[in-house]
């Protein structure tokens, strides 16, 4: 008799380790394991996981290299939105989170599975997005979850593996760290409090540059096409440049304190040096090359287009909706962005852009106006202040006549 297929999304840590024997082993599923990369780890490591996944005994490995995509249809626009999460984090777990359950649901789509398995526990944001992708791709789908139906401990889940010839040693980590292309998530015992932050030896990059220096990013309709003045053929590549850079300082490090989709509060530590420098820099030149409305909309949309994101909504057609007004507002924000990096700081020096509003042609704030006149201003504001006027006037006298009534 054939075996049911099922697909996996294996991290090579211990619950998609205890996930990938528990389905074969005891479920008498054949376990095809996928990876999804969104900018975590190197061919080396790539290697590694394949190796460990195969030692698990599955069927098949497949790691799929989804940066570019991971770019192209979500980090593109955390750009051009400025995007963060309560003026703190940048949404770096929400988003690659969305983009490896959706390569999943392609690849269980791809080979006829019968099941697709997560290792989330039953605590966290990652089993609503998993869940939630795969309902809506693959609804025939059946989806499987060991950890979170068996509310499995750790000792637990060595016990089995070591039980069924896997002695691989499972060190529990001080931190969990989750790294991508967009930033690293960082947890530990401080995160579990509302006092405590994160120690420096935490953090996964750590201090190698202490004088400062400069930095240019030139973009081009709001993606980035250039660092330092070196060309790249993807954007990318050169968050990855600017990432290099200002991790050697320390910049980027938070912790970000939100309301899960589960309904709890929620505490984790991140370090995100080029989402923080970029989204920074892009808003600067925002500031010079957009309209004071288009502005306006564009924070409104941006924060909407952020909570849909992070509570597993990608998929709803709106997001299509805001995406197309983000690309639409990037016409004219191009230029270049003066950066100082600092030991854990930055400074954005200004920019240098064709479509700069700012332009001495039509007035120097504060300086001269060439646009207008005295009486201009004048006639402006008279026409303006005009209802406010009524408005005062007619409330005041009805103030003053209701004194002394009962």
């Amino acid at each position: 008799m054939e075996k049911k297929k099922v697909v996996l999304a294996f991290s090579g840590g211990l619950d998609t380790s205890y996930c990938a024997k528990y389905l074969s082993e005891t479920l008498g599923y054949e376990v095809y394991a996928v990876t999804v990369n969104t900018g975590g780890f190197s061919k080396e490591e790539e290697k590694e996981l394949e190796n460990k996944a195969f030692n698990l005994g599955v069927r098949a490995y497949r790691c799929v290299d989804a940066q570019e995509d991971y770019y192209n249809s979500c980090v593109k626009y955390l750009i051009f939105g400025n995007v963060l999460k309560n003026n703190t984090y940048p949404l770096s777990v929400s988003a690659e989170r969305t983009v490896q359950a959706q390569e999943i649901a392609k690849y269980a789509l791809e080979i006829g599975a019968d099941a697709i398995a997560h290792g989330s526990t039953g605590a966290g944001n990652d089993q609503v997005r998993f869940d939630l992708i795969f309902q809506v791709m693959c609804p025939e789908v059946e989806i499987i979850t060991p950890i979170r139906d068996m509310s499995l401990s750790r000792e637990e889940e060595i016990e089995f593996l070591k039980n069924h010839g896997y002695e691989m040693e499972f060190h529990k980590a001080q931190y969990s760290v989750n790294k991508g292309l967009w930033g690293t998530s960082v947890g530990g015992k401080e995160t579990l409090t509302s006092r405590n932050y994160l120690p420096e030896e935490a953090f996964p990059s750590q201090i190698k540059e202490t004088q400062p220096s400069e930095l240019e990013i030139e973009f081009k309709n709001g993606e980035i096409v250039a660092v330092n003045g070196e060309n790249f053929d993807h954007p990318f590549h050169a968050i990855q440049k600017v990432e290099k850079l200002a991790s050697a300082y320390g910049i980027g490090r938070d912790i970000h304190i939100g309301d899960t989709i589960v309904g709890i509060k929620g505490r984790v530590g991140f370090e995100a040096a080029a989402a923080s420098v970029i989204i920074k820099a892009h808003h600067l030149l925002e500031k010079h090359t957009l309209s004071k409305y288009q502005q306006m909309m564009k924070s409104q949309l941006s924060d909407w287009y952020g909570n849909w994101l992070h509570e597993a909504l990608f998929l709803d057609p709106v997001m299509r909706n805001i995406e197309s007004f983000l690309t639409d507002s990037q016409k004219t924000v191009t230029g270049k962005v003066f950066v100082t990096l600092y030991p854990y700081r930055f400074v954005l020096n200004g920019i240098e852009s064709g479509h700069d509003l700012m332009s001495d042609k039509f007035g120097s704030y504060g300086e001269a106006n060439r646009a207008w006149t005295g009486d201009d201003v004048k006639g402006y504001t008279k026409i303006v202040s005009n209802s406010l006027n009524i408005y005062h006037q007619i409330n005041s006298k009805l103030s003053t006549s209701s004194k002394g009534t009962i």
